[in-house]
């Protein structure tokens, strides 16, 4: 190989390598009911008794942070994701490239803040169109819950939970803080049947609005959310 071709090899590698991007750091969010996959429509007992069938799990996950042992942070630009069950890929995100570091946390909102809910008519997953979006008096829904049961005495026994609200004293935006301790992709479980095992659909079947009730679903939504 002469001196020429040796160069020309040298820098074909060089661009091949620059064009090259390192692995992408990944949140990957994971449905289900009792440490199970969550099948929509597919019957399951809660840990009160109630049989249920969930038919819609949407929620919004927004300004994602990752807090590194190292007390550097990453915080994610344009940070709105909207997660929905019937669409697989909505439940990975990537968001920044990988590296060796140490990750100690990973902080996320559940819902929409109020800057963003004031801001008018906006597109990706913020678009109205999502169905994830009530008026400009309402806001934002942060997560939308729906199924039947035959506890509930409604119409086709159907169930709805639309939390949101951005308006003080309602404002239903929560922080949820997970511990990692990892430097690879994160999966997050989301346990429906924990937020379920906290409400009797015989009494409580249908929040629509921003209020009091919908703060309560809120601050037990949180609680759905664990590292896997």
């Amino acid at each position: 190989m002469n001196k020429t071709t040796l160069i020309v090899t040298g820098i074909l590698l060089s661009f091949l390598s620059f064009g090259q991007t390192k692995d992408s750091l990944s949140i990957n969010f994971k449905a289900s009911f009792d440490q199970f996959p969550l099948e929509l429509n597919k019957q399951y007992i809660t840990s009160i008794k109630d049989t249920v069938s969930i038919t819609t799990f949407k929620c919004y996950i927004s300004d994602i942070e990752v807090q590194y042992a190292d007390k550097t942070v990453f915080k994610e630009k344009n940070s709105h994701h909207l997660l929905d069950v019937e669409n697989p890929n909505s439940l990975q995100i990537p968001i920044t490239e990988a590296n060796d570091k140490l990750i100690s946390k990973v902080v996320f909102n559940i819902g929409i803040d109020s800057i963003t809910n004031t801001s008018g008519a906006l597109a990706g997953d913020l678009d109205p169109t999502k169905g994830m979006y009530w008026a400009w008096q309402s806001g934002y829904i942060n997560m939308k819950l729906e199924g039947t049961s035959q506890s509930c005495k409604t119409r086709k026994n159907q169930f709805q939970f639309h939390l949101g609200g951005y308006l003080q004293p309602y404002y239903a935006m929560r922080k949820k803080v997970i511990n990692v301790n990892g430097n690879s992709n994160i999966n997050i479980g989301i346990d429906i049947s924990i937020f379920l095992a906290e409400i009797h659909l015989a009494q409580t079947h249908s929040i629509m609005i921003p209020g009091k009730k919908a703060m309560d679903l809120a601050d037990i939504s949180t609680k759905m959310f664990y590292l896997e």
